[in-house]
């Protein structure tokens, strides 16, 4: 497809050559028929002349069509047409020849850009201006033109080869464009891919995480109107307001990042804190904490850290049955490590992403791949720990 491309775009590029050599070879014409005619006035020769003259025009106007193949035959055709011309206007052969061989030549170089061939050209062209000069018998003239039609030829082939190379830079350059072009349609289908699974996240750790959240209170609420315990009840009826009111700003927040692209500054240590105590309130579970922070992280790894251990703690909520959990957090310049631990019942690992409706550490998983981090799952009798281990190179700190 892209041979097919290409030998279109050499056609319409050849296309603009043709029309500067048709006023040429008009030049030619009307001097070839006025020298003819000055000297000895020819009508019978001057209308075949027209002729093939014509016919020559022609094929140089079609020679777009010729193919590799294609290309000797009609070279001898037109070489045959002007020499024919040439002994049709004895008295004008000398335009005839300077005028169109050179052409030829230089046409030869759009067929192929091959020097050998433009040497084998040349060299036959030049045989064919002796052998018409020899023709009409006009040895004393062909001394004084052949110099001139070597040096039009030198000219040609120099102009000729210039010009071609200029195309095929030209056709390089478009080729080049074109697959440039496609490259950026492939990343465009590569980018909306990667938006719809970050949407998908946001909305798991947003809506999803918070509803979840706020299901667990409601629960809590009813085990408590069901013992009688009016106030216990309205305490984490509190709590479930502040929930819902949190989940809706985060929602929110997420749908200002999903059409700003930016997200606001944050601090994690404050973040992570924050949400520590968030889950502690909404499940009454206390979390030992060991958070050092060594220095300040990019907005992406902090965005996709937070959303990481809120995850995790989600899980832990939701499927664990734990009484305690552990969280480590320590980030230097060269690593990131998240570690979150509960004592809760473990489950099978190999399960993990097998269960529909349950995404919690498939969105770990794909969040830390984004940040270039490996995700760990350890489970068993004993409870779960999840680590997230992540390498820094230069300049993804701030």
């Amino acid at each position: 497809m892209n041979d097919k491309k290409t030998g279109l775009e050499m056609i319409n590029g050849m296309f603009a050559s043709r029309l500067p050599i048709l006023i040429w070879v008009s030049f030619v014409y009307v001097g070839t028929v006025v020298l003819q005619f000055l000297r000895e006035p020819q009508i019978l020769p001057s209308i075949v002349f027209t002729g093939l003259f014509t016919i020559h025009v022609l094929l140089h106007w079609n020679s777009y069509r010729v193919t590799q193949k294609q290309f000797w035959i009609y070279f001898t055709v037109q070489g045959i047409l002007v020499f024919l011309c040439a002994i049709l206007m004895p008295q004008g052969y000398q335009a005839v020849l300077l005028g169109l061989l050179p052409v030829l030549i230089a046409q030869s170089l759009g067929f192929s850009f091959r020097i050998h061939r433009v040497i084998y050209v040349s060299l036959i062209s030049i045989v064919i201006f002796f052998d018409s000069a020899l023709t009409v018998h006009d040895l004393e003239e062909i001394y004084v033109f052949l110099p001139i039609f070597v040096l039009m030829l030198i000219i040609v082939v120099a102009y000729g080869i210039l010009f071609f190379r200029q195309v095929n830079e030209r056709l390089r350059i478009q080729n080049f464009l074109h697959d440039l072009q496609e490259a950026h349609r492939k990343v465009e289908e590569l980018t909306l891919s990667n938006e719809r699974q970050r949407m998908a996240r946001d909305l798991h750790d947003t809506l999803a995480q918070g509803v979840a959240g706020l299901i667990m209170q409601l629960e809590a609420i009813d085990a408590h109107m069901t013992q009688g315990n009016t106030e216990g009840a309205h305490t984490i009826l509190k709590r479930s307001m502040q929930q819902a009111r949190r989940t809706l700003a985060e929602a929110r927040r997420a749908i200002d990042d999903l059409r700003l692209k930016s997200a606001p500054d944050m601090d994690l240590n404050e973040a992570l804190e924050d949400e520590v105590r968030h889950f502690e309130e909404a499940t009454g579970i206390p979390v030992v904490t060991d958070i050092r922070l060594m220095t300040r992280f990019s907005q992406l790894y902090m965005e996709h850290c937070l959303h990481i251990v809120k995850e995790g703690l989600t899980n832990i909520a939701r499927h664990a049955e734990a009484n305690r959990v552990w969280l480590t957090f320590h980030g230097d310049a060269k690593q990131l490590r998240i570690e979150i631990r509960d004592n809760g019942v473990g489950f099978n690992t190999n399960n993990i992403g097998m269960d529909a409706g349950h995404y919690g550490l498939l969105g770990i998983q794909e969040r830390a791949r984004l940040i270039d981090g490996e995700m760990k799952v350890l489970s068993g009798g004993e409870g779960t720990t999840i680590s997230v281990t992540i390498q820094l190179s230069e300049g993804e700190d701030e």
